[in-house]
């Protein structure tokens, strides 16, 4: 079976557009549909569907799917093995974030490696942590940073960063500029919250839950589906908010924005570097992974 006809059916899938997959392998369309029906001749299977501008895989297809991404990654592995023997690292790394990692930790990270070792090509996903374990049992993802540990056993995970939630307001809020609050003297106040799917939502909602209050049932003003979004509805007045201290740090030193010291909670929650269990890593994404893991304890 020919692997570069599997990585065009696998870039069709992930693109969901014939059009598009040949530009990123720079083919032209022609070229990947006979590739498809090539793969379609060998197997004796419809392996996709054109739904008008959409291509989707048929059930064949998503079967075909999975064991494609495993021998694509195969061969990846294979090459970044030689590379490493030869003295040299090499090849594709897929990473995967949560918002605040995403955004604050992982990108000096990256740009790091590729300043080390500039033949690499790194890719990094930035989404919600459910969709992030998705991908990465999927095997669309290798690793990833995350602010809550994965519920799902085929997944496991290690501590490598941590990082303070705090409450933050305007400098013209009522509740700014007081020395000290209590969970009681909020209960008044509108709060901003981020999407259910946050690992800062559900780590902050559960912390507060054991100590009596619970945010969900609090006056919520808006819902918003980025940290960059409910920092900037804060910093109008809109409301106030529990957001990572990474996330609003330059903002409370400008004066942009300022915290609300709690007497009776604090918080600090902690970022798992998480991969698919059993699965041996490439030799680029071990490297990411130790260099990860020193720099987190150098932090510490």
């Amino acid at each position: 079976m020919d692997l570069k006809r599997l990585e065009v059916f696998c870039r069709i899938v992930e693109t969901k557009s014939f059009t598009r997959a040949g530009e990123l392998l720079r083919l032209s369309q022609p070229t990947v549909s006979e590739h498809v029906r090539h793969l379609e001749e060998l197997l004796g299977e419809k392996l996709l569907d054109r739904l008008g501008r959409e291509a989707q895989p048929t059930p064949a297809g998503r079967i075909l799917y999975q064991y494609a991404q495993r021998m694509l990654r195969l061969k990846e592995e294979a090459c970044q093995a030689l590379e490493q023997f030869r003295g040299n690292l090499s090849g594709h790394l897929s990473l995967g974030a949560s918002t605040i990692p995403g955004a604050y930790l992982l990108p000096r990270q990256v740009a790091a490696l590729k300043r080390d070792f500039p033949a690499i090509q790194l890719s990094l996903h930035i989404a919600g942590t459910s969709n992030i374990a998705r991908q990465l049992l999927q095997g669309e993802l290798e690793l990833a940073l995350i602010g809550a540990p994965p519920r799902d056993a085929r997944l496991e995970c290690r501590e490598v960063f941590q990082d303070d939630i705090v409450l933050v307001a305007a400098p013209h809020h009522p509740l700014s500029g007081r020395p000290a609050l209590r969970l009681a003297d909020l209960s008044e106040a509108e709060f901003l919250l981020r999407e259910r799917e946050s690992g800062t939502r559900s780590v902050t909602v559960q912390a507060l839950r054991e100590r009596g209050f619970d945010l969900e049932k609090a006056r919520i003003v808006a819902e918003l589906g980025s940290g960059e979004a409910v920092r900037e509805s804060v910093k109008a007045g809109i409301g106030i908010a529990f957001l990572s201290s990474l996330a609003v740090n330059e903002e409370v030193r400008r004066g942009a924005l300022t915290l609300l010291p709690l007497e009776d909670f604090s918080l600090r929650r902690s970022f798992f570097l998480v991969q698919r269990r059993n699965r041996r890593l490439s030799p680029l994404a071990e490297v990411f992974a130790a260099r990860l893991s020193t720099d987190a304890a150098v932090a510490k």
